[in-house]
């Protein structure tokens, strides 16, 4: 089947890159996961499209993207509000929307989070790199060219199949985040917490933290009180793998949330953020503030099961799409009706 032309970027804002849930097992190879920083919205827009959860997405950074329909598809936004426009109308966020031929759909600026995904149905034709087909932003492969999106680029597709029937998909408005200037993140101590002293250990549940506008797709960079080692350890230590969510205290004490763009670090780890916080991550944006709290091992395992709990529900009402073709990444170009915007 003939690969067609379906979307063309006009304006692609201050970061825009595609991403999927990643890519794993290349760690002990300086291969970082790359992927979306908000997973939650990520699947939850595919799931919108009839997409399986971990086709890649388009993570739109703050505003200023600007694309234009070169065939009928069918679209959901999710994660953070960067007021969408269809056309000139209000695009409704976390529903499924035909696009027609010819329509442009704009990201105005942050009403709240600052990360949304745009999926299609079908998915973005890309090849796999290493099992993924996230963009590497630092070392340059995956995604498209393994680059950020940019004015000119053109997307292509297979047209085979019927994704445009998913128009009217909704999420479930309680499922829904919230996304706020203040966070609370939970997190569990460790590996090294030993390492810092009984006061800094409460400096960190007991202190208001700001993002630094130093902060990327690497780490989230924090500014408040400092929070105090053993006076006996060093600054630093042999460099070993981190995960995402891991708190880094570099020397100056000013924690450090790891992303995904990295593997290995060397400062200690004082507490990890529990994966089903990891997703609010990705909506935190310079300004805000944070704190900690500290939960165990066995609420961080519920509250996770709570949250692919809310997934599976929406996905048994919603199953993905069969494929044809597996080998195929594609978008359905049949006719259909139904209202452009909401």
């Amino acid at each position: 089947m003939a690969v067609v032309e379906t979307i063309e970027v006009l304006t692609s804002g201050p970061l825009t890159s595609l991403q999927d849930l990643g890519r794993f097992g290349y760690g002990r190879y300086g291969v970082p996961p790359s992927g979306a920083l908000d997973i939650f919205s990520l699947r939850a827009a595919n799931l919108l499209v009839g997409n399986k959860e971990n086709e890649a997405c388009l993570e739109i950074t703050m505003f200023g993207l600007k694309i234009k329909t070169l065939r009928d598809v069918v679209i959901a936004v999710t994660g953070g509000d960067l007021r969408p426009f269809c056309n000139d109308k209000p695009l409704s966020m976390w529903v499924s929307f035909i696009l027609k031929e010819g329509d442009t759909l704009s990201f105005r600026g942050m009403k709240s989070g600052f990360r949304s995904y745009l999926a299609i149905g079908g998915g973005f034709f890309l090849t796999e790199v290493l099992g993924s087909r996230s963009t590497n932003l630092s070392s340059g492969f995956g995604g498209f060219d393994g680059r950020p999106v940019k004015k000119g680029d053109i997307f292509t597709a297979h047209s085979l199949h019927p994704h445009l029937e998913t128009e009217g998909r909704w999420f479930p408005q309680d499922l829904i985040p919230r996304y706020r200037r203040e966070w609370r993140l939970r997190v569990i101590f460790g590996p090294q917490d030993d390492q810092f002293t009984e006061e800094g250990r409460n400096t960190v549940l007991n202190s208001p933290y700001q993002v630094s506008h130093q902060s990327d797709r690497t780490g989230i960079r924090l500014a408040g009180p400092s929070v105090e080692r053993r006076p006996n350890v060093h600054e630093s230590i042999i460099s070993e793998g981190v995960i995402p969510g891991a708190i880094q205290v570099p020397g100056d004490g000013q924690p450090i949330i790891i992303l995904v763009e990295i593997v290995t670090g060397g400062y200690r780890k004082i507490a990890t953020v529990i994966t089903a916080d990891l997703p609010l991550l990705g909506q935190i944006k310079p300004g805000d503030m944070v704190t900690f709290e500290e939960v165990s091992l066995d609420d961080a395992y519920e509250i996770l099961r709570e949250m692919e709990e809310k997934i599976k529900g929406f996905r048994r009402r919603y199953p993905p799409l069969p494929r044809r073709l597996p080998a195929l990444h594609s978008v359905c170009l049949i006719q259909t009706y139904g209202p452009v915007c909401g």
